[in-house]
Parts: C-alpha cells; structure tokens; sequence
C-alpha cells in the first residue's frame, strides 16, 4: 500500500466494518479481462460468503480460476478545504484476496443463508430458515443457489477518517473556512 498512514491494521475495526457492509465487488479473472460484480455478502467466522445461481458467467470463471478478491468500500463524506488539491473523501476500503470455496454441505450452507437473511432483513422471519428451503430453491430461471465462501490469504484495509470540522454540506462555502 502506497500511503501506509492511511492504512488500517485495526482487526476488531475491519470485522466490524465487513460485518455491517452492504455490498461487496467480487473481483475474478477469465484470462483476458478483470470481471467484477457487486455482491450481496455477509463476513462471518474470516470468511466472506455470497450465493448466487449455479450456472453462468461468474460460475464459469470460479470453476476454471479460483483466485478471487472482494472489494468493500464506503464513503463518509467528502472533506472540504480551502486549498482545493486538498479536498478530500472520508472512506474505508477492505481488499480480500483469496480462494473461492464451492459449499457442498447443506448445514453450512443454510446456516449462510440464515445470516444473511439476519444482516439483509433482520426480524422479518418468524422461522428459521429450513435446509429444505436452501436445497430445493430454484430461480425464476430454474436455476439452484449455491453458496460460495472466499477463504481469505490476505486481507488489506484503508481509512481516511472524516474530520467533524472539514465536513463538508450544501451551503459550505471556503468563506465559511477562513
């Protein structure tokens, strides 16, 4: 990482941040082009999982190279300053390279896709989800959901903290900040 003052190393932090992000870009390569696709995702127990149908593109690419990242990243604003190279975002990004994992057991891949229900709805369901449920489901194309897991190797994270008194809003002017 070029800008190390920027780099976070902070474990408890980068959990929290992926346990509580929305969307995530899975990052794969077929050999000629970087193909990347936003991904509804969960972190949980080091391991990042999504699900997805069982055929397609994406399927295809994992199947032949299973090499994959996960970006996720969040805006917090944008820094305002009166020397205009200085104006800034506040963010934090998390970069996750690792190895895609196809589930084949029904109880972890249900369990998955109770925590997602958890993190995307929480509270909506009565009931748990049954494994019956996750093995039988078919698309509106006919086709099964599997479930993968991004089994990490490295794991790099970035900030750039908002700073209260540089936010900036609609009606900051550089007037208000000399």
């Amino acid at each position: 990482m070029r800008q190390r003052n920027m780099a976070c190393f902070d474990d408890e932090k980068i959990n929290k941040f992926l346990s509580c992000s929305e969307t995530g870009y899975l990052g794969l390569f077929d050999g000629v082009y970087p193909y990347v696709v936003p991904m509804n995702f969960i972190w949980h127990e080091g391991a990042a999982y999504f699900h997805g149908a069982d055929e397609g593109k994406k399927v295809d690419i994992m199947k032949h190279n299973n090499r994959a990242s996960l970006t996720v990243s969040e805006s917090f604003g944008t820094i305002a300053d009166p020397v205009p190279a200085r104006t800034d975002t506040a963010y934090m990004s998390v970069m996750i390279f690792g190895e895609i994992i196809f589930l084949q057991d029904l109880e972890e891949a249900s369990a998955v896709m109770q925590h997602m229900l958890d993190k995307y709805v929480p509270g909506y369901y009565e009931t748990p989800l049954q494994k019956s449920h996750v093995d039988k489901y078919r698309s509106s194309l006919g086709s099964k959901t599997f479930i993968y897991k991004l089994l990490p190797q490295s794991i790099t994270a970035k900030e750039n903290p908002m700073n209260k008194d540089k936010s900036f809003f609609p009606g900051r002017t550089i007037r208000s900040d000399k």
